[in-house]
Parts: C-alpha cells; sequence; structure tokens
C-alpha cells in the first residue's frame, strides 16, 4: 500500500467493527453509519498505524488497513 499523507483524501475500503473518535478524550463507537467507499481527508497520523480521518459526520481513528488513497 503507498503511504498516506496527512492532508490527502482517503476512501473506506471495509468497515471496521468499532472506530475511536479522535477527540482528546476518545470514545470507542459502533461503525454502522460508515460505509465503504466512504471519502474523507487525513487531518492527523497517531501511533500504531492510526489515522485521524475528517468525514461528514465527524473526525475519527482509522486504522490505515482500512483506508486507501483516492489518487
Amino acid at each position: 500500500m503507498p503511504e498516506l499523507n496527512v492532508g490527502e483524501k482517503v476512501r473506506l475500503t471495509r468497515i471496521p467493527p468499532f472506530i475511536k473518535t479522535a477527540d482528546p478524550m476518545p470514545m470507542m463507537r459502533s461503525s454502522t453509519f460508515l460505509q465503504v467507499g466512504q471519502e474523507g481527508q487525513i487531518i492527523d497520523r497517531r501511533p500504531a498505524n492510526y489515522w485521524a480521518v475528517r468525514f461528514a459526520q465527524g473526525a475519527y481513528l482509522i486504522d490505515d488497513e482500512y483506508l486507501e488513497s483516492c489518487s
């Protein structure tokens, strides 16, 4: 998989069962509101291959195995 970068547009390839919000106090949420193919923008890189991604519904921490570049 090509390296992702902050500011890049990404697409969900699969839906994780649960996700964390990208807030200072992250909370676990069900990911049922997300859809495969939904696009967002990377806003930050986090440890352990996680990316903070801004979607229309908010910002969430997503493992890079669920993301692909839109370019």
